[in-house]
């Protein structure tokens, strides 16, 4: 049996929504976009949002409204995919990496002993769906409202750090009865292939900005300087006499087109009934097979606040070495299970390594991830499936442990 470890969820209503997007006439940013917008903002609550063509696109973006600049630094945590850094990096600011706990999620006591005048932002990562924190990062921020130094006209309205939160595989978690995309100042989620909702490739933008903030005027900025700084978009320019207008920022390039935003109208729709209810019912499958092993440690996945997006399996064999790790993977693909590691520490990547961030100074980030494997979740999966992934790991493990 061959399962692959996370094909996009595609059926023949998405094929027809992309079809009629394709016969209309019209594949770039237009309605279909603007209609994705407004379920986002009806799933999450977010006030306003903004779809670009990546969650990269879309953190450097929110990160330029607020007027990162080179010399400024904005706090991620070292375990995370390399965009995190990235984007930071791709407008001339400084990442300053932080170790994570064993929930995989960003570490506040090591926030705290980086936070300087230079901090600008910080970006917390809600690792496999499940939620930062956010009452502890906010309660740092403010107790360290005095510290800040406001540099550009958003730095100062705000008047402390910016919480921008890379909720790239949290849509559909919870924290205290808010669904990610309207948790912190900015979130900022992805729709690339793999991911709970998909538009190929793409992203969007929650803004949750408080006062004196009006976050539909921040959308108007963002949505221009997603076009290049162009006063109208192509969709509005090509109607009979729209063909005027202005460039008034030095923007980016980043909207979404609407063949892509076809794909994800329709997958956001059936989003809450039946592809995390699906995502949802695989983790819990997981989880009644692999708690009575010894060697299982159980991903987070639901507390009294806080409810993940089943996005990742982030599985962990307990006291297992990276080696041992690597085996078992190599054991389960022999038997045509694909699976995954999430992630490799950012130190340990050669760029990283290169400007100079040391590996040893996250002990925690690696321990997590010398250990940890993503098993295969996605709504396509059944019952057999489910069951041979399920025996395949286990006893790949067993055979490597014991």
């Amino acid at each position: 049996m061959k399962i692959p470890f996370s094909p996009p969820f595609i059926n023949q209503s998405i094929i027809q929504e992309v079809t009629e997007s394709l016969k209309s006439g019209w594949i770039t940013t237009g309605p279909k976009v603007k209609a994705l917008e407004l379920e986002v903002e009806s799933l999450t609550g977010a006030s306003n949002s903004l779809c670009v063509n990546s969650a990269t696109s879309g953190l450097m973006l929110a990160l330029k409204w607020f007027g990162v600049k080179e010399g400024d630094e904005v706090i991620i945590p070292v375990y995370t995919y390399a965009a995190t850094a990235l984007a930071v990096l791709n407008i001339g600011a400084t990442p300053i990496m932080v170790d994570v706990n064993e929930d995989f999620n960003i570490s506040i006591s090591a926030i705290g002993k980086v936070i300087t005048k230079k901090t600008k932002v910080i970006i917390p990562v809600d690792i496999g769906g499940w939620p930062c924190d956010y009452d502890a990062i906010y309660s740092l921020v403010y107790d360290r409202k005095d510290d800040f130094q406001a540099d550009s006209e958003n730095q100062r309205k705000l008047g402390r750090i910016l919480v921008l939160s890379d909720a790239a595989h949290s849509i559909g978690a919870s924290y205290k009865n808010k669904q990610s995309g309207s948790i912190s100042d900015i979130s900022v989620i992805s729709f690339h292939a793999v991911k709970n909702i998909t538009t190929a490739e793409g992203g969007v933008i929650c803004l949750n900005l408080p006062r004196p903030f009006i976050n539909s005027n921040e959308y108007a900025f963002m949505r221009c300087y997603s076009l290049n700084g162009q006063t109208k978009d192509a969709f509005t320019k090509s109607k009979a006499g729209g063909w005027r207008y202005d460039i008034i920022h030095q923007g980016m390039k980043v909207n979404m087109p609407d063949v892509l935003a076809a794909i994800g109208l329709v997958q956001i729709k059936m989003y809450n009934s039946n592809l995390l209810n699906s995502r949802e019912r695989i983790f819990h499958t997981y989880n009644n097979a692999l708690k009575t092993k010894c060697w299982a440690v159980i991903p987070p996945f639901e507390s009294k606040y806080a409810k993940s997006s089943f996005h990742l399996y982030a599985l962990r064999i307990k006291d297992c070495s990276e080696a041992q790790r690597d085996r078992i993977i190599e054991k389960i693909a022999e038997h045509g299970v694909a699976v995954n590691v999430h992630y490799q520490p950012l130190s340990r990547l050669t760029l990283f390594k290169n400007l100079g961030y040391e590996n040893s100074e996250y002990p925690q980030a690696n321990k997590n991830y010398s250990s940890e494997i993503s098993l295969p979740i996605y709504p396509q999966l059944n019952p057999k499936e489910l069951d041979y992934i399920l025996r395949t790991v286990i006893n790949s493990v067993e055979d490597v442990l014991c």
